[in-house]
């Protein structure tokens, strides 16, 4: 054990002998308090609550630390007359405070998502030609050296100190990071000819300057494609830059190198997951080849930005999400819930609909982080008009469906804020009677102790505009969910069944959205049950324990030989037993009746089912799709001259390894790109990969069309020789 975890494990038992009794009876006699609920647990999420913090806005504990001059607005805290645009002066000492003081514990969230750490620029930005408004990098997303902390938020001490207290409270630590760009560059000058911000896009390393965008012709660490002409095209919004943001180059060896270094940086303090911004923006292969480093060093939580507008997700969605070893902020589910139960331009079929269509095109539905609303988007208590009913339903309704729950700091606090950056406004107080912190802290501790929310299928039992009724189960452990947005309507719920078993059921909610008691008959029918106005409810039954292994998730669902995997659910009992990737065993790390950890076995790279049988011979059910890849990986740009189409096809890219489809075309990496003046254009094409590190590739080119139809180059395969850093090969078109 290192010395650093030794020390968090110990400051837990002293920190829960000395404050925290109450809460370790709850746990010793709670049906499946076992090894999953704990913090230790950083590569699988699916029974936490995730608490969204934006650091500058939610409590300043350390006033000394706050800046000074025009980028601070030294206005009271939570005065409408503060500038949302400047530092307000929250800091890491205040999210101490509020951990230690029990608002957070209280609540029952079991991690944290704060903003991006690293050392921000520190000037005003200007907004545009007019100048008349300024704005200042509060929200961390401009990055000037990431292997420093942001100073107006603590020291590196102060961050360690963070770690070490949330984790003494049984709560983990997910950083905001974004490798996408770093500051502005350039305001509203598409042509790109002069910069108006006077850092240029500065990156450092520890203090080293490393470059600027327009002083970069040699080194190359920036794209320098102007502005984003084509938001539906992924090529241009990939390699073009958002707003003026100096876009980085990762395909460059020092900036890929940066980036894993970086990352190690924060997860070796002890950081338990990591939400990645603008994943939409960066090319498939550079971040496929960044995680895997990531998990080759560290059980960690990978979760990616990828912005959508509608309720289900699209192909470029899925594809990432199934690909690329990380699993997505749900937006989907949000514009679901937010059209339904926000707004009321929706209906729960909305709902319905976008449960139905993730599960559809995602292989792992569980792991996707969901929300009702972020720092991007109106708040939901002003998209609802004000009204905290509708905030309260909303969080039923998310904190009793699949995928990690996500809540916005303030919004248990019914704050309000129409657009960037009003829904940015102060924690307005830390009040633990309203209604929604009640909600929330009856329901997320369920999601530690009834396996059924955190791993259980989806079934729809009851549904018209207004009404929804659903029931989440996983092996015997089922809840069922009755909720009405309708609040001047009652309607009368008949012919409902549930697998809940006969008996009568409270309403785990207490009474808070006004539920009544169950009746579950024999066989699962449900007499007439009158749902009031705008009545919300919850009925759980929690197994004692299960006669046979069930698989809840497999974190991450991507890796190399050799590296760690983690494996939740139940039954699998207390006694080892084994775990097969197809047919070859994994050595064991640690076993419990909920959580295993295992090795990747030896295997060839490609999609394997995970089985575990105990230690009495029962084996689960296969969990399908963990993808075992050729070894370490890196990002290698393929171009391919003279490759003139036909109208409908494109170019894709196949070859010898699982990384590139194993020579079958409907697994082909692409539709190659052609519009980037900087790197190809037709008839030239080009496309980042992961491919595995110091190998030998066999690769051709095919060009397909809209119908499936294959044409392959003809002569001998083309071959490249990867290096242990990213690279590029070119090669023309064989006719």
């Amino acid at each position: 054990m290192k010395v650093k975890k030794l020390h968090v494990f110990l400051l837990s038992i002293i920190l829960s002998l000395a404050i925290c009794l109450p809460l370790l009876g709850f746990r010793l006699t709670t049906a499946f308090a076992s090894t999953d609920v704990d913090v230790d647990n950083s590569a699988s999420f699916s029974t936490d609550v995730i608490y969204q913090i934006m650091t500058d806005r939610f409590c300043d504990g350390d006033s000394s630390n706050n800046p000074t001059g025009a980028i601070y607005d030294n206005n009271q805290w939570g005065s409408s007359s503060r500038n949302n645009r400047l530092y307000h002066g929250g800091d890491w000492r205040g999210i101490i405070n509020k951990i230690q003081d029990g608002y957070l514990t209280g609540l029952g969230v079991t991690a944290l998502w704060i903003s991006s750490p690293v050392e921000n620029i520190s000037l005003l930005d200007p907004a545009d030609n007019s100048e008349t408004w300024t704005s200042t990098s509060y929200h961390g997303y401009w990055a000037k050296d990431y292997f420093r902390t942001n100073p107006y938020f603590g020291t590196m001490n102060e961050f360690q100190e963070l770690i070490d207290v949330a984790h003494a409270n049984n709560i983990k630590i997910v950083i905001d990071f974004a490798p996408n760009h770093t500051s502005t560059t350039s305001n509203f000058d598409e042509t790109w000819n002069t910069s108006r911000y006077p850092l240029d896009g500065a990156l450092y390393r520890d203090g080293e300057l490393l470059g600027t965008v327009h002083t970069d012709a040699e080194n190359n660490y920036f794209n320098h494609e102007g502005w984003i002409e084509d938001w539906d095209s992924l090529e241009s919004i990939q390699y073009q830059t958002m707003y003026g943001l100096a876009d980085l180059n990762h395909m460059n060896p020092t900036i890929d190198q940066y980036m894993k270094d970086a990352a190690d940086l924060w997860l070796d303090m002890g950081v338990d997951g990591i939400r990645v911004d603008a994943v939409k923006h960066m090319s498939f292969g550079w971040q496929k080849n960044w995680v895997s480093n990531i998990y080759e060093n560290h059980s960690t939580f990978v979760f990616g930005e990828w912005f959508s507008g509608g309720i289900v997700p699209d192909s470029d969605m899925s594809y990432f999400a199934n690909e690329s070893g990380m699993s997505l902020l749900d937006f989907n589910f949000a514009n679901a819930t937010r059209n339904a139960i926000g707004s009321l331009s929706g209906t729960m079929y909305d709902v319905h609909n976008s449960i139905e269509g993730t599960a559809a095109n995602f292989e792992q539905v569980n792991n996707q982080v969901t929300f009702i609303d972020n720092h991007d988007m109106s708040r939901f208590m002003t998209l609802a008009n004000n009204s905290s009913s509708s905030v309260d339903t909303a969080y039923v309704l998310q904190l009793t469906q699949r995928g990690v729950p996500a809540i916005y700091y303030g919004s248990e606090q019914y704050l309000t804020g129409s657009a960037d950056p009003d829904n940015r406004k102060d924690m307005p107080s830390f009040n633990k009677t309203t209604n929604a912190y009640k909600i929330i802290s009856k329901l997320a501790p369920m999601r530690k102790s009834n396996p059924a929310l955190a791993y259980g299928t989806y079934t729809s039992r009851w549904i018209n505009n207004d009404v929804y009724v659903y029931e989440r189960q996983f092996g015997d452990s089922v809840v069922l969910v009755a909720i009405n947005r309708n609040t001047s309507s009652s309607y009368d719920i008949t012919n409902l069944f549930t697998n809940l078993p006969a008996g009568t059921y409270q309403d785990a909610l207490g009474g808070l959205k006004n539920g009544s008691p169950l009746t579950v008959m024999a066989g699962g029918s449900v007499p007439h049950y009158k749902l009031g106005a705008g009545v919300c409810a919850v009925w759980a039954y929690n197994a004692a324990s299960e006669s046979s292994p069930i698989i809840g998730s497999v974190d991450p669902l991507m890796g190399i030989v050799g590296n760690k995997v983690t494996i939740t659910g139940r039954g699998f009992g207390n006694s080892v037993g084994t775990v097969a990737f197809g047919t070859a065993n994994a050595s064991v790390v640690d076993w419990s009746d909920s959580r295993i950890t295992v090795i990747v076995p030896n295997v060839k790279a490609g999609r394997y089912a995970v089985t575990v049988t105990n230690s009495k011979g029962v084996e689960s059910g296969a969990y399908p799709n963990f993808k075992v890849l050729t070894n370490s990986q890196v990002a290698y740009r393929f171009i391919v001259n003279n490759a003139t189409t036909s109208w409908g096809q494109s170019v894709y890219l196949v070859g010898g390894v699982s990384e590139l489809g194993n020579w079958t075309p409907t697994l082909a990496i692409g539709p190659m790109y052609n519009h980037t003046s900087s790197i190809a254009e037709y008839p030239t094409w080009f496309f980042d990969v992961s491919v595995p590190a110091n190998t030998k590739i066999e690769f051709k080119y095919v060009k397909i069309d809209g119908s499936g139809n294959v044409v392959w180059e003809s002569g001998a395969n083309h071959i490249v020789e990867t290096d242990s850093t990213n690279g590029q090969i070119t090669v023309n078109w064989q006719n």
